[in-house]
């Protein structure tokens, strides 16, 4: 019996030892970024991955532009979209979180994530699209991370150059060209606004993109970017 227990205290070990080396390897990433663009997420890669078998000949399509060189109307649209509270949170909205939770435990499903923005982006670079318990809590130790070693400008200049825009489009500077023929740094509002609306699902919006819905949206976005602030 004592056997037994020796190599389940061992295991239990390697798992705790296997669990610091991954957290010390996002951490040291997490630092790097702050000088160092990353050139690809893990959503990026598994996507790659995908169309790569799916054998249609989808372009991959992602060029890193500087925050300097983004329209502002893009960080408002975004933020008046997915996070209002971006600039005053911690990475986290724990009411939101709350509000995910009620709505999971009544439909039996985990359907909703309370994610804000700094929490989608530590779920693009690092962690893999699968909903489950285990991964939301990661996600909001990676954001609070991110938070205490990244500033505001760089979680939303990443943000906005590693997000999937569309079926192989990543990044507001393959979203502007692909969808407007312009770059990331002549977006106008309108066009701003009508991006920041189909983040919930752009490859269902690509395809159309002149739904009711998507122009209700790029409405809505467009009546709260004045009302938000960005860095």
């Amino acid at each position: 019996m004592g056997r037994v227990w020796r190599l389940f205290g061992r295991l239990i070990g390697l798992l705790c030892l296997i669990v610091i080396v991954v957290q010390a390897y996002f951490l040291v990433q997490i630092g790097m970024f702050r000088w160092f663009d990353p050139p690809s997420s893990a959503f990026m890669r598994s996507e790659a991955v995908r169309l790569a078998q799916l054998s249609k000949g989808v372009e991959f399509r992602h060029q890193w532009v500087g925050y300097d060189n983004i329209s502002r109307h893009a960080g408002l649209a975004v933020i008046a979209a997915e996070d209002t509270g971006f600039m005053s949170h911690p990475g986290i909205e724990w009411q939101a979180i709350e509000r995910a939770l009620k709505v999971n435990r009544e439909s039996g499903e985990i359907a909703q994530g309370g994610s804000t923005i700094t929490m989608q982006l530590a779920k693009n670079l690092f962690l893999s699209s699968d909903r489950s318990y285990v991964r939301k809590g990661q996600e909001v130790l990676l954001a609070v991370v991110m938070e205490l070693l990244l500033d505001k400008r760089r979680i939303l200049e990443l943000y906005l150059n590693l997000v999937e825009f569309g079926e192989g489009v990543f990044g507001i500077e393959a979203a502007a060209e692909h969808y407007f023929k312009t770059s990331a740094e002549k977006l106008t509002a309108r066009q701003a606004a009508w991006l920041a609306s189909i983040l919930p699902a752009p490859k269902r919006y690509d395809k159309n993109r002149n739904s009711n819905w998507i122009q209700r949206k790029t409405g809505i976005v467009m009546r709260r970017m004045p009302q938000v602030q960005a860095p």
